[in-house]
């Protein structure tokens, strides 16, 4: 029965490759999406963490999701929140959310302050020597032509050259004075949130309750680094759910229709052969499993080539876009795989069923 199978996949062998690529389209299409969300995601809240503040402060109708917002709050609110108990630091940063060209965070911060939180690690270079210019991370330095301490790189439409470059992981991946992106967003004396380093981060609950007891402040947003990785989630990522099921639900239907039609009309092609078997003796049981276990090898073989498919892409998108991560996780490697193989099977039901039904008689009197 297995040589049965097989040759009858070899016999037709543009029908079963056209049909591993629909399983292997609808393998890709959910993995990439997945992969693009969840590298943003995790990429943004290594970044976040890597900044070294216990605290953020942000305004009470402030978006979580860094670069959404502007800048709403008031500079000289670095002075009073430095006054409070266990509060060893304060940094006020503007996050501008850059969609010219390619989506990117751009930070605008006080050097002194921010790198008070957790000293940045120069690869070359040093820190700001006027308004300017510009901090780069080295992911960033290393797209397109490559890019060195002294040249000229554009930031919202002004130019600026480069001071240093750091290691990534701290912050955004381009940073510029907090004077001249308030000049440049018309935000003057503003800033989009603080961020806090507690004397010691076991007091982080304490500033919590001392800033929201402070006059003014009550209606600030205050979270823990805790907490706001607990939003950094999928469920709390606009759109996100919508997309993935969207994708997912495209994808499958994308499959089951080519697995369905080419279950199909195998089916009718081998009327005969079906007659011939069930003549023989063969159960309508037995001629179900032919057709389903066709179907599965053809959906074992699409998932595994659609595995390395999106492999292929996160390789080319590193080569586009290197700034862009790309996470592929076992978790959904596996998810993929089931729900692209579960698809591909139910599109091979009805044609299996059909196959099943057949009378012997007429299918070998069938021309």
């Amino acid at each position: 029965m297995n040589k049965l199978i097989f040759a009858n996949l070899l016999h037709r062998p543009l029908r079963s490759v056209i049909s591993m690529l629909a399983v292997a389209i609808e393998v890709i299409m959910i993995l990439s999406i997945v992969g693009i969300f969840m590298g943003m995601l995790n990429d943004q809240k290594a970044r976040t963490n890597g900044i070294g503040a216990d605290l953020m402060v942000w305004p009470s109708n402030a978006s979580y999701m860094n670069g959404v917002g502007g800048a709403p709050m008031s500079v000289k609110l670095v002075s009073v929140l430095a006054k409070l108990p266990h509060v060893a630091v304060v940094a006020p940063v503007i996050q501008h959310l850059n969609t010219s060209g390619s989506i990117e965070v751009i930070d605008g911060v006080d050097y002194q302050s921010f790198n008070a939180l957790r000293p940045f690690t120069y690869e070359s270079g040093g820190p700001f020597k006027g308004p300017n210019d510009a901090l780069v991370d080295d992911i960033f330095a290393r797209t397109g032509p490559g890019y060195h301490v002294g040249d000229t790189i554009t930031v919202l439409n002004h130019s600026f050259r480069i001071a240093g470059i750091v290691d990534h992981g701290k912050g955004a991946r381009k940073l510029i004075p907090l004077q001249t992106m308030s000049d440049l967003m018309g935000s003057e004396g503003k800033a989009s949130l603080f961020y806090i380093k507690c004397d010691n981060p076991a007091n982080a609950d304490l500033v919590v309750k001392e800033i929201q007891g402070t006059p003014g402040l009550e209606s600030y947003r205050v979270q823990t680094m805790e907490e706001w990785d607990s939003l950094m989630t999928p469920d709390h990522l606009p759109g996100f759910n919508i997309a993935l099921n969207v994708v997912t639900a495209i994808a499958v239907i994308v499959g089951f229709l080519v697995i369905f039609q080419s279950m199909y009309t195998a089916v009718l092609e081998r009327t005969r052969e079906i007659g011939i078997l069930k003549s023989m003796g063969a159960s309508k049981g037995a001629i179900v499993t032919v057709v389903l276990r066709e179907c599965g090898v053809l959906a074992i073989a699409g998932v595994i080539l659609g595995i390395a498919g999106t492999y292929g892409v996160r390789l080319l998108l590193y080569h586009v876009f290197p700034t862009q991560h790309f996470e592929i996780t076992p978790a959904w490697l596996a998810k993929g795989a089931v729900i692209a193989f579960v698809g591909a099977l139910l599109g091979a039901v009805y044609p299996a069923w059909m196959a099943a039904r057949k009378d012997p008689i007429d299918a070998l009197a069938y021309e």
